[in-house]
């Protein structure tokens, strides 16, 4: 769509603004624009645009544009200024309601926030979310109002934003364009706050903005509630038609068809209105997703253009991909290399808008690992939550510098707020997922071989995730990581562990640091209440020979384990490791509490961190013989449960012991990683440590048959053979 900035109480404002536009000047290049406070600058093209550049400027916002609705140059200015990257699909209607004349979504938003801030009996960042409410459609805009700057997305975080308040006060469609120009602690702007800047004093206030509901559970039957679904499928996909020709990201699966047919059974003609793409690796025979792709589009009637690339070409891409999503992560580098294959094919065929099926999985419990959800509503919740920080920016920088931009019909906040709410029987069952989405398909047509084919993620089914994997070892690394470390050489970002001393926090960390994630800090909650939920208790004290064995620093935290107050104690710790080593997010080891994890986001939410929750739904025995192939040791501290007694404490735990602990899962249900509560455990050793942990005397305590727990008293570190 566009491209936003903004500097504010910087002396080299200008200079950071046009720098930015220019690194992100793919995002539009139908206009560029600057405003200071006195002047607004905007021209078609960079070469057109005129500005005094000794006029000295410490508070500037500049915009590029991607025209889809007439064509307005930004920044706009009425009283106050606004720089918007948006696409508001009813903005004629709440022109209409208002009696504003608007020449298109961006101007209709500014005067709608000025109207209605006329006779306004609230605060101004209510007022704005109060407009934004309204609003049909996805959005980052930046509103300039005398003294004070506010920026808001829209809830979903479908349109990014970035900000820094480490130099002045600044902010970016994109977080490289900042950090280029020498910005640190740049931060992703949470959907769910709108923040204000005061110019005068230098002070940042946070909004918080209501979310979406899984309550109450809409009523009726699984027909019923599928008839309502579609009709608002329908209205999102309506909405977001482009006069001209577009393009749908086409993998032959559940998601892009049903958006493709119902394209074509709303009147649009294949080949004439709207294309398919989509992309995969040269080979012998075709990727699994366009053989199947192919397929579809032949039986469905629907018009295909497939980009096949070669090994080479895949090392070029990755040059241009893995910078632009500024993250190394294998599989987020997977599916961002897909689909910018299928838009540079788009690209080259003059389309400027595609349409997307992503979303579903999180709505509709489509991922292996919702099999194991115990609360699937509340897990599908947990998903929509946090796609902004794991899908969305890859997707929007990948379409944008194709100068393509992205609709996604699935997250219409309408059509989340509905979908949210569908009982999680008709989403899921033991034989399969996306239940209703299923039944949808069905319905308007299409075949079962489609509407029941199981889910492949992008970049396997591209067989692109493989292509990643023999030029790792072409070029002699030992992980995929590895070798695209070389393309984006920073880590992904600086984090935090929740560290209890378990194996859980210590595989946590080792698969973000595989990840090229920096381990900044151990954040340790010491409780003094021995059944926290919330916090491992057993041997805590010898968390500090484990950072020392790891050389990494600890930051400890001493809590009375009372309910909700534990939570406090647990952000200020998270706060001390912030202010100390400038994390950017927290790592947790929960496999399967919803208790636990929730509680860990909203501190992290309230703290403008991303939280982790790598071994999220890992299947347990897997995660147990996994600890032990990577050459973890490990003993349990404590045990209490059934089957279990004081002989499986204070040793180290061997295949042989997992072996038994599955057979206690098959004869009593017991969990085999302990996540009932079965046992904690101790790390002695692990791919991290660069010491190993020696246990010298300890005290074992047997309560009963089968509840014992070892007291360690005399522990030291050795050198690793």
């Amino acid at each position: 769509m566009c491209s936003i900035t903004g500097f504010f109480n910087n002396d080299n404002s200008l200079e950071h603004a046009l720098s930015s536009l220019e690194i992100t000047k793919n995002r539009g290049l139908d206009g560029i624009g600057i405003c200071t406070n006195e002047n607004v600058f905007r021209a078609e093209d960079v070469d057109s645009l005129s500005i005094d550049s000794e006029i000295p400027e410490r508070n500037v916002m500049g915009h590029r544009l991607h025209s889809m609705v007439n064509f307005v140059l930004q920044p706009l200015v009425y009283k106050g200024k606004i720089a918007a990257n948006c696409e508001i699909y009813n903005w004629k209607e709440l022109a209409e309601k208002y009696d504003i004349k608007a020449k298109n979504d961006t101007d209709l938003l500014i005067q709608l926030i000025e109207k209605k801030a006329e006779n306004r009996e609230t605060e101004m960042m209510q007022l704005i979310d109060d407009v934004l409410r309204e609003v049909i459609g996805v959005y980052a805009i930046a509103y300039w109002l005398d003294d004070t700057v506010y920026i808001a997305r829209d809830i979903v975080g479908l349109k990014p934003l970035w900000y820094s308040n480490s130099d002045g006060f600044a902010f970016c469609s994109e977080k490289k364009a900042l950090a280029r120009n020498g910005f640190a602690d740049i931060k992703e702007l949470n959907p769910r706050e709108i923040l204000a800047y005061n110019i005068k004093t230098g002070s940042l206030e946070k909004f918080n903005r209501e979310f979406f509901s899984i309550i109450p559970e809409h009523e009726g039957s699984m027909a019923e509630l599928e008839k309502v679904m579609l009709e608002k499928l329908e209205d999102s996909i309506s909405i977001r038609m482009p006069e001209e020709k577009f393009g749908i990201l086409f993998s032959g699966g559940l998601d892009s068809t049903i958006i493709a047919c119902l394209c074509k059974l709303m009147g649009k003609n294949p080949g004439i209105d709207f294309t398919c793409y989509t992309a995969g690796l040269a080979g012998v025979q075709l990727p699994p997703d366009v053989e199947y792709a192919k397929k579809m589009a032949y039986e469905l009637g629907l018009d295909l253009k497939i980009k096949i690339i070669d090994l080479d070409e895949v090392e070029e891409y990755l040059k241009d991909v893995v910078p632009l999503v500024e993250d190394s992560n294998v599989p987020k580098v997977g599916v961002a290399l897909t689909m910018y294959a299928a838009c540079v094919a788009a690209r080259e065929d003059g389309i400027r808008v595609m349409f997307s099926g992503s979303g579903a999985d999180e709505i509709f419990a489509g991922y292996d690992r919702h099999k194991r959800s115990t609360d699937i509503s509340r897990d599908c919740y947990a998903d929509v939550l946090k796609i902004y920080e794991k899908n969305t920016y890859r997707d929007d920088v990948v379409s944008m510098n194709n100068n393509i931009e992205l609709r996604v019909p699935y997250l219409d906040k309408r059509f989340v707020a509905y979908c949210l709410k569908i009982p999680p029987e008709y989403k899921i069952n033991e034989e399969q997922n996306k239940l209703i989405l299923r039944m949808l398909a069905e319905e308007i047509g299409i075949p079962a071989e489609v509407s029941q084919r199981r889910k492949q993620a992008a970049q396997y089914g591209s067989r692109f995730d493989k292509a990643i994997g023999k030029l790792a070892k072409k070029a002699g690394c030992k992980t995929k990581t590895e070798y695209l470390k070389q393309f984006y050489g920073q880590p992904n970002l600086k984090l935090g562990v929740l560290f209890s001393s378990g194996k859980d926090s210590n595989y946590a960390m080792h698969v973000m640091q595989q990840q090229n994630y920096s381990i900044e800090c151990l954040i340790t909650i010491k409780s003094q209440n021995l059944d926290s939920y919330m916090f491992h208790t057993p041997n805590i004290d010898l968390v500090r020979l484990q950072a020392e064995a790891m050389e990494l620093p600890l930051i400890e935290e001493l809590t009375k384990g009372e309910k909700e107050k534990e939570l406090d104690d647990m952000k200020n710790a998270i706060i001390r490791a912030k202010d100390e080593y400038g994390i950017e997010g927290v790592i947790t080891g929960a496999l399967y509490s919803n208790y636990q994890r929730e509680r860990i986001e909203k501190v992290c939410d309230e703290l403008g961190l991303k939280a982790f929750s790598p071994l999220w739904h890992i299947d347990q025995e897997k995660e147990m013989y996994q600890l032990l192939d990577l050459g973890f040791e490990f003993i349990f501290s404590s045990v209490a449960a059934y089957g279990l007694n004081k002989s499986w404490v204070g040793r180290i735990i061997s295949e042989k012991d997992i072996e038994k602990l599955v057979r206690l899962n098959e004869k009593i249900g017991l969990n085999v990683a302990g996540e009932g509560g079965e046992f904690e455990s101790f790390v002695t050793d692990g791919p991290m440590y660069h010491k190993k942990i020696e246990i010298r005397e300890m005290e074992v305590i047997e309560r009963d048959e089968y509840t014992a727990k070892v007291v360690i008293t005399n522990a030291v570190l050795v050198d690793k053979e």
